[in-house]
């Protein structure tokens, strides 16, 4: 009982820093489980994928309703992300789990650094005749009163980076919400609100169709996955209701040390072979 309540203490920490920082509450549950109390690492991966589910969907509708969400944009990357997050659960029952620690060190240290980095802001004008005029992949959004236009760019390039942004998520656990958003921000060129949000309806969807693999294996155990959900979804709520008088820029470059010497730890037990 002492150990389930911990993990739920150490769940909602975890939901509470990634709210805060942008990088989610995975990016610490992964580390938590298995550094932390020793869980199995596919163990931990799919009680990580469930709690993507829960922290992605409450937050995800308000987005819609206030009109910053593409949903045709994001309905339409979905196709590269639940392709790609199939993929990567696939390799994920075939890799070793220090293998698994070695790529998630890798991945969590580039995630840091894209979190870090000064996020472009784009407003393209629609072009007709475009692939992306024929897809209908622009729309409107909301900003201080003015609703705004914008269409995206580079759809191809985009789609491709949305696939291995998805092969990450299966097979990590966590949302690659930085990889999704390099995909729109850099190379599609959307606005900035309009990936983070569309980024974010899309999360829980891609978690949705990897965790069903691991489902299927028998790799989600409901008395791991309770307490790491509950407690994530709670944490990310305080978080949401304390941003605004975060110092987030701060907390960020505090996170991100934080993040990067749990990175270093697992690429150490991974070479090291320690991870179950």
């Amino acid at each position: 009982m002492s150990e389930i309540l911990i993990l739920f203490f150490g769940a909602v920490a975890a939901g509470l820093l990634g709210s805060l920082t942008g990088l989610g509450g995975g990016v610490v549950i992964i580390p938590l489980l298995t550094l932390g109390f020793g869980v199995p690492m596919h163990y931990a991966i799919g009680a990580s994928l469930i709690s993507v589910i829960g922290t992605s969907s409450g937050s995800a509708v308000a987005f819609v309703k206030e009109g910053f969400t593409n949903v045709r944009i994001g309905m339409f990357l979905e196709i590269a992300t639940t392709t790609g997050a199939i993929i990567g659960a696939l390799i994920s029952g075939i890799l070793n789990p220090n293998t698994i620690g070695i790529i998630f060190a890798s991945i969590l240290i580039m995630t840091v650094v894209l979190n870090l980095r000064k996020k472009p802001d784009h407003q393209e004008p629609i072009v007709g005749g475009s692939l992306e005029h024929k897809l209908q992949l622009f729309g409107t959004f909301p900003d201080k009163g003015v609703v705004k236009e914008y269409s995206a760019r580079n759809t191809v390039s985009g789609f491709f980076m949305m696939v291995f942004a998805g092969i990450m998520s299966g097979l990590l656990g966590i949302g690659s919400g930085a990889l999704k958003v390099l995909a729109m921000d850099n190379m599609m060129k959307l606005p900035f609100k309009v990936s983070t949000t569309t980024s974010n309806f899309m999360i829980g969807v891609t978690a949705v169709a990897s965790s069903l693999i691991y489902f299927q294996r028998g790799e989600i155990i409901p008395v791991i996955v309770a307490p790491v959900l509950i407690g994530v979804v709670l944490g990310s709520f305080i978080g949401s209701k304390t941003l605004i008088v975060s110092q987030t820029k701060k907390l960020k470059v505090v996170f991100a040390v934080v993040v990067s010497i749990l990175s270093i730890y697992m690429m150490y037990n991974g070479i090291n072979h320690n991870f179950k």
